[in-house]
């Protein structure tokens, strides 16, 4: 039995941390995660794609929180924090990732939970977030108890083609009961 997932916060990433995280994009894009690559999803951009967001993390625009295993890299999840000064008190929630290996453990759970914790500490409230209409996201978002705010039809492509809706969420962490 694969031992459970560490997870931890990112402040910096080194190179090996960029590549187990591009190794881990490509997993779920090759999996027909639509999160924002299309097939086929090069090494380069993948690993363009996480030094960018190292960038973000390393000036605290982003927090970065991953899950390791036995094997290295086996979930993320992102908290955008860099948004317009009006609104300080929310976080996007970006790129919850878990690889196929991790999936059905309640790894994407854990990792809201982390988010959610994270953004509380860093003094954000509001969470937003999105995912394909009807898609293992939006039901596990659905079962943490995150609002649906409504669908979008044809937003983006999924990663071999064809469109998909969009639903957005939302989660108000000052209101919830074990806050």
């Amino acid at each position: 039995m694969a031992e459970t997932p560490r997870l931890k916060r990112l402040d910096d990433l080194d190179d090996d941390q960029v590549e187990q995280l591009a190794d881990l994009l490509i997993d779920c894009v090759e999996g027909g995660a639509s999160v924002s690559f299309m097939l086929p999803l090069t090494r380069e951009r993948a690993v363009a794609f996480w030094r960018r967001v190292a960038d973000d993390v390393a000036r605290g625009a982003r927090a970065l929180l991953v899950a390791e295993d036995d094997l290295g890299t086996c979930g993320t999840v992102q908290l955008i924090l860099d948004l317009p000064e009006n609104q300080p008190h929310r976080a996007d929630v970006a790129k919850m990732l878990v690889h196929r290996r991790a999936r059905r453990r309640g790894l994407g759970a854990a990792l809201m939970r982390a988010a959610e914790a994270e953004a509380l500490a860093r003094g954000r409230t509001l969470l937003v977030l999105d995912a394909v209409t009807g898609g293992d996201g939006a039901r596990l978002y659905e079962r943490l108890g995150w609002t649906r705010v409504g669908d979008i039809p044809n937003f983006a492509f999924m990663p071999a083609g064809g469109l998909c809706s969009t639903t957005y969420y939302y989660r108000d962490l000052a209101a919830r009961d074990d806050a």
